[in-house]
C-alpha cells in the first residue's frame, strides 16, 4: 500500500452556484458573499489552517445556455452566473496567508497572451511565488458568440492554439529577462541592464509577439501550470505542460484509467510519471458519526435542484438534456464541449452502468460529476486512502456542498484524522508553490517543455537545471 501524503485543494468559484446545484438556498451557505472580499480572506485563512495545498478557483466566460436552448434556467438558478473574475481576489487572500497556493482559471481562446503574461507575473510577485494557472481552452458556445464567433472552434484545434499560447508565455516568462538583468544601482543610475532584456521575436500561426516581457522575473517566472483535460488531446497537452492535473468521474474505476493514461503520457513526454500531482474531484460530507453525516447529506439534498444540475450537465456534455425523458439513457454522445466528461459517461456505460437523465441529475446535485463521500472522520479517511491506493491519485480537489461549512468540517474532522495516520502534512514545506508541491526549486525543471525557452537555451536543446 502506498503511504505517500494525501494532498488537498479546495475547489471554489467566484459565483453563487458552483457545482452543488441549488445549495445556495441553504441557510448556512455563504456563497452569496462571493462579491465580499472578506468571504475570500476568511476562506483563505481557514484553508491555510487546514494545511491545504491551495484553493483552485474555476471560471467560465459565458453562460450555460445549452439546456433548453437559452440561459434562462442558468440565470434563474444561479448556475455559475453571475460570476466575477477569479484573478482579482488572489492578492487579498495572499495578504492574509503565508503558504496557501492559488490556482486561477483563465482561457487561451479570448485573451491575447501578451497582457495575460503580465497579469500572471504580477500575481506571482504579489503572492511571493504562490500562484498557479489552470489552463482551459473553453467549452461554452455562449462565450464564443459573445467574443464575436459563431461557435467554439473544434476541440482539438482549441488545443493547437493553446500549444502556441503556452509557447509565447514561456518565451516571455523564461526567455525575455536574464536573471541578473535588474541591477537597481543607485550610483550608476542603472535600474535594468538593457543588454540583458530580450525581445522574444515570436511569429507563429496564431500570435505575433516581437517584444520583451513587461515584468521583471517573478519568484517562479512561470506559474505552476494546472490542467483539467482528460481527453486524448488534453492528456497530450498536460503531459508537456502540467504540474498539477485535476480529474473528475463518479467512480474509482474511471479515475484509475484516467490516471494511468496521464502517467503513461508524462513518461512518454520524457518526464517522470509523478512529475504532475493528480487530484481527483470529490465532495466530502462528514460529521462526528456516520448517522450525523448521512442526516447532513439528506438535509443538503432537500435544498438541491434537479433542473439546476441538468443545466450544468448540458453545458459540460454539449447536449440539451431538456429534450430527453428523465429515464431515457444518455447513450453515446459526441461532444465539442468537455470530452473527458462524456468519456467518463461512456466508460461507465460500457461497464454496465448506463446513465439516464434522472441519474445524472441525482448524481450531480451535490458536487457535480465527482464522487461523494459521506461518513464519520474515520470512514471518510478510510475511503480517501482507498481512493489513493486504487487510483494512484496524489490527492483531492474538494468541492463543497455548502461554503465554507464543507471546508470547516473537513478541517475539523478529516484533516486531524489523516494527520493522526501520518497521511497528511502537519506543516507546510518552505518556498514557492512549485517547491511545496514538488520539493524542488522555484523554476521549471529541465525536462519540462517550458525550460526550453530559458534565456540562452536553444529550442529543442537540452538545458541545464537551475
Amino acid at each position: 500500500m502506498t503511504t505517500r501524503p494525501i494532498r488537498f485543494n479546495a475547489f471554489d468559484m467566484s459565483c453563487v452556484g458552483h457545482i452543488s446545484s441549488g445549495l445556495w438556498r441553504h441557510p448556512a451557505d455563504q456563497a452569496q458573499r462571493y462579491t465580499d472580499i472578506s468571504y475570500w480572506t476568511e476562506l483563505a485563512k481557514l484553508l491555510e489552517r487546514g494545511k491545504f495545498d491551495g484553493i483552485f478557483i474555476a471560471d467560465v466566460l459565458g453562460t450555460y445556455d445549452v439546456y433548453a436552448g437559452n440561459a434562462d434556467a442558468a440565470i434563474k438558478h444561479g448556475s455559475q452566473v453571475p460570476v466575477t473574475d477569479p484573478l482579482l481576489v488572489v492578492s487579498a487572500m495572499a495578504a492574509v496567508t503565508e503558504h496557501l497556493g492559488f490556482g486561477v482559471t483563465a482561457g487561451t481562446a479570448y485573451e491575447h497572451p501578451y497582457p495575460f503574461a503580465r497579469r500572471l507575473s504580477t500575481l506571482d510577485h504579489l503572492t511571493k511565488g504562490r500562484v498557479g494557472w489552470n489552463v482551459v481552452t473553453g467549452y461554452l458556445p455562449s462565450a464564443a458568440r459573445n467574443m464575436g464567433h459563431d461557435d467554439q472552434l473544434e476541440h482539438d484545434r482549441r488545443y493547437d492554439i493553446a500549444d502556441e499560447y503556452l509557447e509565447v508565455l514561456y518565451k516571455l516568462w523564461e526567455g525575455s529577462w536574464e536573471d541578473d538583468a535588474v541591477e537597481r544601482d543607485r550610483e550608476t543610475g542603472v535600474f535594468t541592464d538593457p543588454g540583458k532584456v530580450h525581445g522574444i521575436e515570436h511569429d507563429g500561426t496564431y500570435f505575433k509577439v516581437p517584444g520583451i516581457h513587461l515584468v521583471e522575473p517573478s519568484p517562479q517566472r512561470s506559474p505552476v501550470i494546472y490542467q483539467a483535460g482528460a481527453s486524448s488531446r488534453g492528456i497530450a497537452f498536460a503531459a508537456e505542460n502540467a504540474e498539477a492535473i485535476f480529474v473528475a468521474a463518479p467512480s474509482k474505476r474511471v479515475i484509475a484509467t484516467q490516471v494511468k493514461q496521464i502517467r503513461d503520457a508524462l513518461e512518454a513526454a520524457g518526464r517522470d510519471r509523478y512529475a504532475a500531482r493528480i487530484y481527483a474531484m470529490v465532495t466530502v460530507i462528514v460529521d462526528e458519526t456516520h448517522e450525523k453525516a448521512k442526516a447532513k447529506e439528506a438535509e443538503y439534498l432537500s435544498y438541491a435542484d434537479d433542473e439546476a444540475a441538468l443545466v450544468l450537465m448540458s453545458g459540460w456534455m454539449g447536449a440539451d438534456l431538456s429534450q430527453y425523458e428523465l429515464d431515457a439513457p444518455i447513450g453515446a454522445v459526441k461532444s465539442n464541449a468537455i470530452q473527458s466528461f462524456v468519456t467518463s459517461l461512456q466508460e461507465d456505460a460500457a461497464a454496465g452502468d448506463e446513465w439516464t437523465v434522472r441519474s445524472l441529475a441525482e448524481a450531480g446535485k451535490i458536487g457535480g460529476f465527482g464522487a461523494r463521500i459521506v461518513g464519520s472522520a474515520t470512514e471518510v479517511a478510510d475511503e480517501l486512502e482507498r481512493w489513493v491506493e486504487e487510483t494512484d491519485v496524489d490527492g483531492f480537489n474538494l468541492a463543497y456542498a455548502i461554503t465554507p461549512g464543507t471546508f470547516e468540517d473537513i478541517v475539523e474532522f478529516v484533516v486531524p484524522e489523516l494527520q493522526r495516520r501520518g497521511r497528511y502534512q502537519t506543516e507546510y514545506a518552505p518556498g514557492t508553490l512549485r517547491q511545496k508541491l514538488h520539493g524542488r526549486g522555484d523554476r521549471l525543471p529541465v525536462e519540462h517543455r517550458g525550460a526550453r525557452y530559458k534565456v540562452g537555451a536553444k529550442v529543442g536543446a537540452d538545458v541545464a537545471p537551475e
